[in-house]
């Protein structure tokens, strides 16, 4: 199993999240999150924001249904433009399901 985070644009949440549960992965983990990559924020005239607003998907999946995952996410969140977020993938050793105490495969 492997996590994928993904931190995407808020006004794509939609259509990300849609994308994904149209092609059978409806679980996952949201939070809406502030932050800013290399270019540290954006500057609109005198003013600088330096931490925007961005959406984080978690979605724990089986190996190899990863890139399909990824596919999903990045055709539907990019923008083509600065600031479209990443996706960040690692293993996961261990998951339990809390109600039942099973663990996960």
């Amino acid at each position: 199993m492997k996590m994928i985070r993904a931190i995407i644009r808020p006004e794509k949440e939609k259509q990300v999240i849609e994308a994904l549960d149209k092609n059978g992965y409806s679980s996952m983990t949201k939070m809406h999150i502030f932050g800013r990559g290399k270019q540290k924020g954006i500057q609109v005239g005198p003013i600088v924001y330096d931490e925007l607003p961005k959406i984080l998907l978690m979605i724990v999946a089986k190996d190899e249904d990863i890139s399909k995952i990824v596919n999903l996410i990045e055709s539907n969140a990019r923008t083509g433009n600065i600031g479209d977020g990443k996706i960040f993938i690692s293993e996961v050793d261990e998951a339990y399901t809390i109600r039942t105490g099973n663990k996960e495969l």
